[in-house]
């Protein structure tokens, strides 16, 4: 591994490759073996009809999640986002790497020399993710379609939301995870993204910047208040159970609006904060329709063996 990393290094850079500061343009010839180095570009290269030909293993449900196995079925997996698996990239001769500011800034250099690479700036949008990624394989005509069908359920469940609810709509939520010492209320991030554009509102007490904020006290729980709290965290790990127990058991709890109006529902954390892409956000969607029986508005035809 690490001779071919210093060789890869040494190597000048590819006439015309693309680096990632680049803006990336569609490619000459159809892009097909891509790699994936998060989740958010695993989910939305299937979105847009690839099968990557290698990506980063999952935080739970490894080595993928379960909802993008079946697309996934001839691939290889390159360790973890952050210590991706260089030599293992190189091998499979990709056409395009994707990777994440957060993650990958500080070896992007390398990466672009194993293979024109873009770096997405902004996790959190998938739209962005998925016109970045559309223009960099030359799938722009699918992620207008897309996009325009995410549009129209959007529209859709405003709607519905708006004749069910009257003067209560739109109510306020929270987005809160429970972990195996504390507890997060989430300002930004993936589910916050789309409640946002959904007409959800925040409670005037998180209107901040930033992902959010880490609550160690139960003494913290009246920050959590909404008419609504969707609750996610990864229930097969006892030491998270356990804070999530102690702390709904918890007298402040009671005293939410959330809770006395039976507003607090638990949520699949893969969904709504680990898939982070076009296809997480319409399975996101989905489960909205659903807690508020709701008619959804199908998935795109288009998609529809995503």
């Amino acid at each position: 591994m690490r001779a071919l990393v210093m060789l890869v290094m040494a190597l000048p850079l590819l006439a015309g490759a693309r680096t990632p500061a680049d803006t990336p343009r569609a490619p000459a010839a159809p892009t097909e073996r891509v790699v994936t180095l998060f989740q958010g570009a695993t989910d939305t290269a299937v979105a847009l009809g690839l099968a990557p030909v290698g990506v980063v293993e999952s935080w739970i449900e490894r080595p993928m999640y379960h909802y993008l196995r079946a697309k996934l079925t001839d691939v290889r997996y390159l360790g973890l986002e952050t210590q991706p698996d260089l030599e293992g990239i190189a091998l499979l001769h990709p056409d395009l790497i994707v990777g994440a500011r957060n993650r990958h800034t500080l070896i992007a250099p390398l990466l672009s020399r194993i293979a024109p690479t873009v770096i997405a700036e902004e996790l959190y949008d998938f739209k962005a993710l998925l016109r970045l990624m559309a223009r960099a394989t030359g799938r722009e005509a699918r992620a207008a379609r897309l996009l325009q069908h995410w549009r129209r359920r959007v529209t859709d469940f405003r709607t519905k939301m708006a004749r069910r609810l009257g003067e209560r709509w739109p109510p306020t939520v929270s987005v809160v995870s429970f972990r195996s010492n504390h507890a997060r209320i989430y300002y930004g991030g993936f589910a916050r993204t789309v409640l946002d554009e959904l007409g959800f509102r925040r409670p005037a007490a998180q209107q901040h910047a930033g992902w959010g904020i880490k609550l160690t006290s139960q003494e913290s729980i009246p920050a959590m208040d909404a008419e609504a709290i969707f609750v996610f965290m990864v229930a097969s790990d006892p030491a998270v159970m356990d804070t999530y127990r102690k702390w709904t058991r918890h007298p402040l709890w009671q005293q939410l609006k959330a809770t006395r109006n039976q507003a607090v529902f638990r949520v699949d954390p893969v969904i709504w904060n680990m898939g982070g892409g076009y296809l997480a956000a319409n399975r996101m969607l989905d489960a909205l329709y659903a807690h508020y029986g709701l008619s959804p508005l199908g998935a795109d035809p288009d998609c529809a063996s995503c």
